[in-house]
């Protein structure tokens, strides 16, 4: 195989996108040969575009899936079909590379990834915020012991400000039918999945306060503070919002040998001088602590973001390079979003693991109640969002 040969479901914000990458020839070694949307308008739009193109258009996800000559596809439509649609492919012996989030809810993600584990097709997630060197360098010094051990874990992710013509520009946006929730699954997926990524750990216990409606003309979370609990004692907690202006992006990691904050695309190591576990041990001055230096972590600037991830998908199709991001684990974010709500939803804490059917049946209650949007699809410029 010289070339792998591509097919693009769905066509909106993100899709077109991910198509202007490959006619633009971001990604060598890589054509795309299909595309499908169930909306003619979009299908239509992205044709016209490029009347050089040499691809095929759909009228359906499954029916690219089924009829399409491609060894891989990108599953960018809504958020319910990215388990149905990423294990027709799998089974069909087709590479897949899936849209965050991983699904809606943890049993068809779970359902998903157990047909990926028995494919022998790649995999993947979109998880482009891994490609950046500020997390990835973060992870870096997490994991070689920098910090020591983690006590505390803080983001206040609050830069996704949307406004209510966003909501509006299409019918399933911000709908618990139609996007199965609000800024947990639309904006944060990226910041859920670096929670755990970065740490190396996920929460054993989650007291989340989900506000619907709060800030928007929508039925879904636009507003979140949740509080999480580890298994070595660390707490943490995560506040997200797409009505905050202006908003922030501030991730705090403290351990006993220091912590990490990145904020405005930085990175500050504070290195204590000794552990705090072990100056609290012996240190006899009653008021004092640790001495520590504050040092601004050199970076490589490389940031491919969705580039990134579909040349490192190519390429190891092609056997050149190993996967970047293994697509089970896009459960992880779906894990706590869906704890999250269900926190909230039951007025408790949650334990993880947590009741599958038992989130599915709350979801479900929710959007048998779900009204139909009356709305005018409309195809964003994502440039700049992410």
């Amino acid at each position: 195989m010289e070339k792998v040969r591509y097919g693009i479901v769905g066509v909106g914000n993100m899709g077109s996108g991910h198509l202007e990458n490959f006619q633009k020839g971001n990604i060598p070694n890589a054509i795309v040969t299909a595309i499908a949307d169930i909306n003619d308008k979009k299908l239509k739009t992205q044709t016209e575009k490029y009347p050089e193109r040499i691809f095929t258009g759909f009228s359906s996800g499954a029916e690219l899936i089924d009829k399409a000559e491609v060894d891989a596809v990108v599953i960018a439509a809504p958020h319910y079909q990215h388990p149905e649609l990423s294990i027709q492919a799998l089974k069909k012996g087709i590479h897949v590379i899936c849209e965050k989030p991983a699904g809606v809810y943890t049993k068809q993600v779970k359902e998903m990834n157990e047909v990926a584990k028995n494919s022998k097709a790649l995999f993947t997630m979109m998880f482009n915020q891994r490609t950046n060197c500020l997390y990835r360098k973060m992870r870096e010094l997490i994991l070689e012991g920098a910090i020591g051990s983690i006590k505390r874990i803080n983001w206040l992710m609050t830069d996704w400000y949307r406004s209510q013509s966003y909501f509006d520009s299409g019918d399933w946006r911000a709908t618990w039918d139609g996007e199965g929730g609000g800024v947990l699954f639309n904006q944060s997926p990226h910041q859920l999945d670096l929670l755990s990524w970065v740490t190396g750990m996920m929460p054993k216990h989650i007291h989340a306060f989900c506000h619907f409606g709060k800030w928007h003309e929508i039925e879904v979370e636009d507003d979140v503070t949740a509080y999480l609990e580890y298994d070595n004692g660390a707490t943490g907690t995560f506040i997200t919002s797409t009505a905050d202006a202006p908003g922030t992006n501030r991730f705090e990691v403290l351990g006993t040998g220091g912590k990490l904050v990145c904020e405005n695309e930085e990175l500050t190591y504070y290195k204590n001088e000794v552990d705090e576990r072990e100056f609290n041990k012996t240190y006899l001055g009653g008021f004092g602590q640790p001495k520590y230096e504050v040092i601004k972590i050199e970076l490589d600037g490389k940031n491919p973001q969705h580039g990134g991830i579909l040349r490192n998908f190519t390429n190891t199709i092609l056997g050149k390079e190993e996967l970047f991001v293994q697509g089970e684990e896009g459960l992880n974010s779906v894990i706590l979003m869906n704890a999250m709500l269900l926190s909230t939803w039951l007025k408790k804490g949650i334990d993880i693991p947590f009741d599958d059917e038992l989130y599915l049946t709350e979801l479900n209650k929710r959007r048998k109640t779900s009204p139909k949007k009356e709305t005018k699809d409309v195809i964003l410029d994502t440039k700049g969002t992410y």
